[in-house]
């Protein structure tokens, strides 16, 4: 057994004399909520499907998700087989260090530290912009989108220190409500037989309409809806049976994710009509208005009572995914904690065996990435939300290449640890390839994604490298300290 990999089983293993997260917590269904709301499917269909239709390949977009989710779940594979032997809330930074080296493992601890807290300070700006026009729609009152923001902050806090039980349950009720009214328009338009061109299954998955117009657009915006599905073995020492339920979790959650988009995409086009739906995401978006795309077919279907319940829906979609967010980042602080990374005084948990002071630093983190862009009067969708996300999305996708490669030399090492080729090195693999490809789709179209200019582009892309120096630069020195602290002997 290698020194990593005798240190991440020693931690899981003393856990519970130091500092450990409350056990037999969450079932499948409790982590498959956490994971569904940080995706926000409600924000990432309003959000991403127009503009992919619109200037990625058009009606070819449903095809896009497949893709993205084969990729993924080829992921899904070593990374759930890896899961077997690391239980740990540190999640990739337990996964990686173990495979590819403490330092490598710091590394990534701070980089997906930086994705978890900067997505969810976007999202921040975005929900702060929605509820600031409903309630001024609703009730005259208007007050600046940055009031919601820190307010909703406090409320998010309180959860999460109220323990993982309590997120589980508010989360549930958020992710039936939006997932149920975009699936059941989804089934109806299916039964239906489609829009005014019919259902159009080839125009929307064959090859000629998934490699038409801008493909790489579409898988990009299509792997970013994919964000946060790891969350599955971040929750891996609050499952009961981990060994199990996490897996589970894992696969379901790329199943039904990647089912749903496709489908629900599918049937936005069918109900413009597959030679229409290009022009009509077009126009809202010259709009300003991506969100009409989406719920324009959907109040036609079911009534104009749509209208008002889906701006609510997707602020609670929002809200759903900033809880799922201080949730994952106060995890990885709390595991850095414990192991020495950072101050001891993270790891600390509360009686309901929720990490409180890591939950508070991550909110004041929040805050912290938020009030600047409110001081200077930033446009909290086109800057905030747009700039975090996309600095989110790169900084994940890298993880996830890192994990595959680490899976993979992790198994190489351990050859009696699964003799399972294809779980231990081609899936991985694969997965790796296709992680790859979507880090050089993203890079080249990074100006699209986040919506700004090139300069704007390029110091963004720039902070994932410095954030992975930093958090290896952190680890050598306190390397330094520990061995400095050790007395000499002859």
């Amino acid at each position: 057994m290698d020194s990593q990999t005798a240190t991440a089983q020693r931690t899981v293993r003393d856990a519970p004399t130091a500092a450990a997260l409350k056990p037999n917590a969450l079932g499948v269904m409790g982590i498959l909520f956490f994971v569904l709301s940080g995706q926000a499917p409600l924000t990432g269909i309003a959000g991403a499907a127009p503009i992919s239709v619109a200037i990625g390949n058009g009606a070819g977009t449903p095809a896009a998700y497949v893709v993205a989710g084969a990729v993924i779940l080829l992921f899904s594979v070593g990374f759930v087989a890896m899961g077997r032997h690391v239980v740990d809330a540190g999640a990739f930074y337990t996964y990686i260090g173990t495979g590819l080296g403490r330092t490598a493992g710091a590394g990534s601890a701070s980089v997906a530290l930086f994705a978890y807290c900067v997505i969810q300070a976007g999202m921040y700006g975005l929900y702060g912009s929605i509820v600031a026009g409903l309630v001024a729609d609703h009730t005259g009152v208007e007050l600046a989108w940055w009031v919601y923001a820190l307010a909703t902050m406090a409320v998010v806090q309180a959860l999460g220190a109220a323990g993982i039980e309590m997120g589980a349950r508010i989360l549930a009720v958020f992710v039936l409500a939006e997932f149920g009214i975009l699936l059941v328009y989804g089934i109806v338009t299916l039964c239906k037989g489609g829009g005014p061109e019919g259902l159009g299954a080839a125009d929307s998955f064959s090859a000629s309409a998934a490699l038409q117009g801008a493909p790489g657009v579409a898988v990009m915006f299509a792997v970013a809806s994919m964000f946060g599905f790891e969350a599955t073995a971040i929750y891996g020492e609050e499952a009961r049976e981990p060994k199990k339920t996490v897996p589970r979790a894992t696969y379901l959650s790329v199943v039904l994710v990647t089912g749903f988009f496709a489908l629900t995409s599918w049937m936005l086009i069918s109900a413009y009509g597959a030679s229409r739906a290009p022009a009509a995401a077009g126009e809202a978006l010259a709009a300003g208005d991506s969100a009409g795309f989406v719920f324009a077919p959907i109040a036609d279907q079911f009534g104009g009572w749509v209208d008002d319940v889906l701006p609510v829906l997707l602020a609670t979609s929002l809200f759903a995914g900033v809880l799922t967010f201080h949730n994952s980042a106060n995890r990885y602080l709390f595991s850095l904690s414990r192991d020495g990374q950072l101050p001891a005084g993270l790891c600390r948990l509360n009686n309901r065996h929720a990490p409180w002071i890591a939950g508070c630093t991550q909110t004041l983190i929040a805050a912290a990435l938020v009030v600047p862009f409110a001081v200077a009067g930033k446009d909290p969708v086109l800057t905030l939300f747009s700039w975090f996300s996309g600095m989110a999305v790169l900084a994940m996708m890298l993880l996830y290449l890192l994990t595959s490669v680490s899976v993979v030399v992790f198994f190489r090492r351990r050859r009696g640890a699964d003799s399972r080729t294809w779980n231990t090195l081609v899936a991985p693999l694969l997965g790796a390839a296709g992680l790859a490809g979507a880090i050089w789709l993203i890079l080249a179209n990074f100006t699209t994604l986040i919506g700004g200019s090139t300069t704007t582009a390029a110091a963004l892309v720039a902070t994932v490298p410095v954030v992975l120096a930093l958090g290896v630069l952190n680890e050598r020195l306190r390397r330094r300290g520990r061995e400095a602290a050790v007395p000499a002997t002859d």
